[in-house]
């Protein structure tokens, strides 16, 4: 083996190596609320500025924060069943829709009067609004982030989607909820699914369940956002370069996405078994924290420094909002 491709295989692993470390650290109580992808980004970010990397690595880390994020994002989508949302109802459809617009909306306006820069500000946005960090990570390659913006988009949203998870389990007795309403409450305006998941064990198995199926609700919005911000995106770069190029063609459509779409058809097909369909998202997830972990490993910290605390009060101010509205939803649809 040539030591160019010895070095590519080196990279791939130490990503590996964190991502499998990250997983086994959210093992333990409380980090768990933290999730593993986060904890691949710090540890990378940690192994970079301790141990340090070499340059030859780089092509596999770079491989696995790109290549092998697409194919995980793809994967995740065995974690989707559109029969589920569809059984849920149209009044969880378009709470979810609203909450997701009025988030995208607000949070971006909200970093771009912070001064945020403006990709760091779609991430942060998209991340608050769909699924955290997965969503981060998904949206990224359409509007061509840099690194730095990535990591910190997802820090960001996790960070903040913990926080709230605690405050949620503090404040459930005194909201006035019954078990669907907290459901909704919860899978509508919190950040991670794990987030959401956490959040709504305090109001029993029947709350986690509408919980989880408000999030992924909001998760299958991932597909129409990722394809209308690249399609901006593309509009904005193409009346910035003057270019004359179709704004949209079947080959600017991010296939990863469609991947994602696509896999959560055959998932709610019911051809694999949920045994199978729970291998395929680990994998997903593991591929995804050995992206993260990329991520970590070209982190900058002055970048961090620059935008990290705008983004956080931006992303912060906009979940308040967005939590405010969720607990107004619950009462305007009249749950029960």
């Amino acid at each position: 083996m040539s030591q160019k491709n010895q070095g590519f295989m080196q990279g791939i692993a130490l990503t590996l190596l964190l991502a499998v470390l990250a997983r086994l650290i959210a093992k333990i109580p409380f980090l768990s609320i933290l999730g593993a992808l986060v904890l691949a980004i710090l540890l990378g970010a940690l192994w970079k500025f301790t141990i340090g990397k070499r340059a030859e690595w780089d092509t596999g880390i770079t491989f696995s924060s790109k290549k092998l994020l697409r194919i995980g994002i793809v994967l995740l989508g065995m974690r989707l069943n559109l029969i589920d949302i569809y059984h849920a109802g149209s009044n969880v459809f378009l709470i979810a829709v609203i909450q997701v617009t009025f988030a995208l909306v607000v949070v971006y306006t909200l970093t771009r009067f912070f001064g945020v820069e403006k990709k760091l500000g779609i991430l942060v946005a998209c991340g608050t609004a769909i699924c955290g960090a997965a969503a981060v990570v998904a949206i990224a390659p359409t509007i061509k982030a840099k690194d730095n913006e990535t990591a910190i988009g997802a820090a960001t949203i996790a960070v903040l989607g913990t926080i709230f998870t605690l405050v949620y389990t503090v404040i459930y007795a005194v909201l006035g909820l019954n078990t669907v309403q907290y459901g909704v409450f919860a899978g509508g305006t919190l950040h991670e699914v794990a987030h959401v998941i956490a959040a709504a064990d305090i109001g029993g198995a029947a709350a986690v369940d509408m919980a989880v199926i408000v999030k992924l609700t909001r998760v299958a919005l991932l597909v129409p956002v990722a394809l209308i911000i690249g399609y901006f995106y593309r509009k904005t770069e193409a009346h910035n370069m003057e270019e004359k190029e179709p704004l949209f063609s079947f080959s600017s459509v991010p296939w990863f996405i469609v991947g994602f779409l696509l896999m959560s058809g055959i998932n709610s097909l019911g051809i694999f078994s949920d045994q199978v369909a729970g291998y395929v998202v680990d994998l997903a997830y593991l591929l995804i924290g050995m992206a993260m972990a990329g991520l970590g490993l070209n982190v900058d910290l002055q970048t961090f420094r620059k935008w990290g605390t705008k983004a956080f009060t931006a992303a912060l101010i906009g979940s308040v909002l967005l939590a405010l509205l969720g607990y107004l939803l619950v009462h305007l649809f009249q749950l029960r």
